[in-house]
């Protein structure tokens, strides 16, 4: 049995990418225009990055983890299907 594998579109991807980048610009820039000393706006931007960072590790972590599962649910199944195999023929 094979799984279908689906994949994003150009279109898709590019709208992605330039959502995170618009996004990291406008929160950016506002951070710089805040009425706040140097020090709080380095405070909120190492925030904001630090949150982005630990936001793909999690989204990369959580990925891993099915994708694991996955291949452990197809070895967990052909192994059932090959025993199912040699009882039949027995």
């Amino acid at each position: 049995m094979d799984s279908i594998q689906l994949q994003d579109t150009g279109a898709w991807r590019i709208q992605v990418v330039v959502a995170f980048l618009i996004a990291m610009s406008l929160t950016t820039g506002g951070v710089f225009c805040l009425p706040v000393t140097f020090w709080v706006k380095g405070y909120l931007l190492m925030g904001l990055y630090f949150s982005i960072s630990s936001s793909f590790v999690l989204a990369k972590t959580l990925r891993d983890s099915h994708e694991s599962s996955r291949l452990i649910a197809k070895i967990s199944e052909a192994k059932t299907e090959k025993m199912l195999r040699e009882l039949a023929q027995a």
